[in-house]
């Protein structure tokens, strides 16, 4: 169950929980969108708890009502990093003293994910990177691709990605040669919204839950056996 964290965060308490973490949005659709909800509260079913926040412009949305197009990535950084921080502080609150050396990993939807590795990769204090649908390179245009930072991550960072994601298949990841601290987890006949073929018989929820059973399972496996 998501509750309201001050007046801008939403938080997702799990039970027992072996890792927080910092969950930001797409480009187009703020932190409470249905995708976002549903995600949440699979990854706080599989003992992830969950924050979850919005960068300036979709804050800027939400109060004015109207549409603005999102910042540019130092804009972005940097409220993600003021978030970083401030998840730091909260772990002892929202998990209990007894956690207070809880992993804290970061993490987003498209957008929220790159941003979430780019920090890794400027050397932010985090356990890790979970991105859900990670846009590659631009529809269409598969020559651009948005992959130069990941040879630069110290720290373990999984994809969940549809097969079917046009922001990058798994014929056009297979020739990036990426790092071995980037792992991929394909979900079946999904999109980039983790919807997959009306004739596969699955439905979004099902490619959501098992992207929060691999990404609880990846954080459990990532973690450093030595924490902060």
């Amino acid at each position: 169950m998501s509750e309201w964290l001050g007046t801008d965060c939403l938080y997702d308490a799990a039970q027992e929980p072996l890792a927080l973490l910092l969950l930001a949005h797409g480009a187009g659709a703020a932190m409470d969108s249905d995708f976002m909800n549903a995600m949440a509260a699979a990854l706080a079913s599989q003992s992830v708890a969950v924050l979850r926040f919005e960068f300036p412009y979709m804050q800027r949305r939400r109060y004015e009502q109207r549409q603005f197009p999102p910042d540019r990535a130092p804009k972005l950084l940097s409220a993600f990093t003021a978030r970083v921080e401030q998840a730091h502080s909260l772990v002892g609150e929202l998990c209990g003293a007894v956690n207070e050396s809880l992993p804290l990993w970061i993490g987003g939807k498209s957008m929220g994910g790159r941003m979430a590795s780019m920090l890794a990769a400027e050397g932010a204090d985090i356990d890790g990177v979970v991105a859900l649908g990670y846009p590659f390179h631009p529809v269409g245009k598969p020559e651009k691709t948005r992959i130069a930072h990941l040879p630069d991550l110290a720290v373990p960072m999984l994809i969940c990605q549809g097969e079917r994601d046009p922001f990058g298949k798994p014929d056009e990841v297979a020739g990036y040669g990426l790092s071995e601290q980037v792992h991929m987890h394909w979900l079946p006949v999904g999109d980039h919204d983790f919807k997959p073929l009306k004739r596969s018989g699955l439905k979004q929820q099902d490619l959501i839950q098992e992207s929060a059973r691999a990404s609880a399972a990846f954080m459990l496996k990532g973690v450093p056996a030595i924490k902060r």
